[in-house]
């Protein structure tokens, strides 16, 4: 029943898209607030601030709006729309299945609300697909790539609430969505179930990584930003295959070593436990 959401049948049940529409911007207002906690906490805004004068006065290069400009659209391109960073593409595929589907599922259920049109033919499949696409990508990555899981070989069943929030939130939240459309009963045990789920995924960004999807995009672009103008994150910048460096080796065996000396560790999985 993908044609349908429990959004209308809310409504139709007596809750009112205003009230709907108030509980979203609760849910926002939790996430801006709890981002800026967290913040605050770690001060996290004060070292990337202190961090990136620091590293100005490193620069070599100054670059030009245009430059900044370019970097921040290649920032966009590779390190949010394709989450280039990952080396692993079965491990990328899932991170973007669960990015989009989290996106999907939320901005459709914005709008349906906010147009007040929970029947949209074409926004509950949209709606629909993106819980499919949060469901699969969330629990592909819990039992398939959690570094606990992977490269500890601990169980996946060994949950630390704090560690392991945000990533149970978002499988919570999808599922349960999906179990409150499938059962069709607008207002029941499915519906809270949905109610708490997105309540901790939104209300507890402080004690989750919710926020680091905030932080990422600023921290990607000052990466490049760094390597552009030549202050490298303040670190030194000699390569391997420059005279300078090679003479810092203690080991004469690694002096005049290829710069290029294969695989090494990454000839295969990190698998010992």
């Amino acid at each position: 029943m993908i044609t349908n959401t429990p959004i209308a049948a809310l409504n139709l049940a007596g809750i009112s898209y205003e009230t709907m529409q108030t509980y979203v911007i609760i849910m926002i207002v939790l996430v801006v607030v709890m981002t800026v906690a967290d913040m605050l906490h770690k001060k996290s805004a004060k070292f990337f601030f202190e961090s990136a004068n620091k590293a100005k006065e490193c620069a070599v290069n100054e670059l030009s709006d245009g430059n900044k400009i370019g970097i921040a659209v290649s920032t966009i391109v590779t390190d949010v729309v394709s989450a280039g960073e990952f080396r692993n593409p079965v491990r990328r595929f899932v991170h973007l299945l669960t990015m989009y589907g989290f996106i999907l599922l939320n901005a459709t259920t914005a709008i349906m609300i906010f147009n007040a049109n929970g029947a949209d033919a074409m926004l509950t499949q949209i709606w629909h697909v993106g819980a499919i696409m949060l469901a699969v990508g969330s629990v592909w990555f819990w039992f398939v790539f959690k570094v606990d899981v992977a490269a500890e070989g601990n169980s996946p069943f060994n949950i630390d609430i704090r560690r392991d929030a945000f990533s149970l939130s978002l499988m919570a939240t999808s599922i349960t969505a999906l179990i409150w459309s499938y059962n069709g009963s607008p207002i029941g045990w499915e519906f809270l179930l949905v109610i708490l789920s997105t309540v901790s995924l939104f209300g507890g960004v402080y004690w989750s990584k919710f926020s680091h999807m905030f932080f990422k995009p600023f921290a990607a672009y000052d990466k490049r930003i760094r390597m552009a103008d030549g202050s490298a994150e303040n670190l030194p910048t000699l390569t391997r295959d420059e005279p300078e460096q090679q003479k810092r080796h203690s080991m004469e065996l690694l002096v005049n070593a290829p710069v290029d000396m294969g695989l090494g560790i990454k000839r295969e999985a990190p698998k010992h436990y």
